[in-house]
């Protein structure tokens, strides 16, 4: 299946991999996860007590030898897990030489296959809401199976950056939006000036297993600009003069790196696995080594 974000080889390389779900599935559809509800697959789970109207197909007849009394066999029911990729297509993810936005998009189709190819139930939210970006965004709010993937593909394909972000507004829409929680997957640079922890917050609040993937530019770890400089905010077009030599570099990079190690703690004390990519990190060495390595997949 040839595709202009994802080479054939390596999406066949990535149907080897599972996304990684360490609490079981609540979906409702019949999938390939294990769940907590009971059903009738070949995975035996637990026993009961008989109740008048249980199907005797599932009595124990060995354990009512010994004890005398009738159980009921339960199974562990498989269902889909339910998967949501929350992509940032604001217009700071347009920055950068490769785009940021470029890398994260196919982080997200690479994602998204994996999760087709498992049968998980996917929805791909792209935020903000553009209007270039409505028709793409109708054929990639609901999809399940392998055989969507194609389709699933080339709708991600005809999206693009821009408009101003609003990441924590996102993040709580879907919570609130979404019927039944699983797993979100979040690829955004996580620079918005308003912050990102109220989002986050409301997507663990809401039940969900949160996975982040922080992508930045080379140009956003070692500037090449110096000097005296006019910087201008390319969302909301606000201006700073700033002055900016390179025995500044180090500051800079510190603080930099100072803030990508806060948002990787505060994800890990909630027990979510986050990485840092730049956007012109070799992409197989990142989708097949190292999120299996920060256990996004496996």
């Amino acid at each position: 299946m040839a595709n202009a974000l994802l080479a054939p080889d390596l999406l066949r390389r990535l149907e080897a991999f599972e996304l990684a779900a360490p609490r079981r599935s609540r979906g409702f559809a019949r999938g390939e996860r294990r769940s907590r509800a009971r059903g009738h697959s070949v995975e035996f789970a637990d026993y009961r007590d008989y109740a008048p109207g249980d199907d005797f197909r599932y009595l124990d007849w060995n354990l009512y030898g010994r004890l005398e009394r009738l159980f009921l066999k339960l199974y562990e029911e498989e269902r889909e897990l339910p998967v949501t990729i929350a992509l940032d297509a604001s217009e700071s993810m347009a920055f950068g030489e490769p785009r940021k936005f470029d890398f994260a998009r196919r982080v997200a189709a690479a994602v998204g296959y994996v999760a087709l190819c498992g049968f998980d139930r996917l929805r791909l939210s792209a935020f903000p809401d553009r209007p270039e970006n409505q028709e793409a965004a109708r054929g990639l709010r609901r999809v399940r199976g392998r055989a969507s993937a194609p389709s699933f593909l080339a709708q991600m394909a005809l999206l693009e950056a821009g408009g101003p972000a609003d990441l924590s507004g996102a993040l709580r829409r879907i919570a609130l939006e979404t019927r039944q929680p699983g797993l979100a997957v979040v690829i955004s640079d996580f620079l918005d000036p308003a912050g990102y922890e109220s989002g986050l917050k409301a997507l663990w609040g809401r039940g969900f297993q949160v996975s982040a993937v922080q992508v930045l530019a080379p140009e956003e770890w070692a500037p090449a600009a110096a000097g005296d400089l006019r910087v201008v905010d390319c969302e909301t077009g606000q201006a700073e003069e700033v002055t900016f030599g390179r025995y500044r570099l180090a500051a800079y990079q510190r603080v930099v790196r100072d803030y990508c190690d806060r948002l990787a703690a505060w994800c890990r004390r909630q027990g979510s696995p986050c990485f840092l990519a730049r956007s012109d990190a070799p992409l197989e060495d990142l989708l097949l080594k190292k999120l299996r390595q920060a256990g996004i997949w496996g």
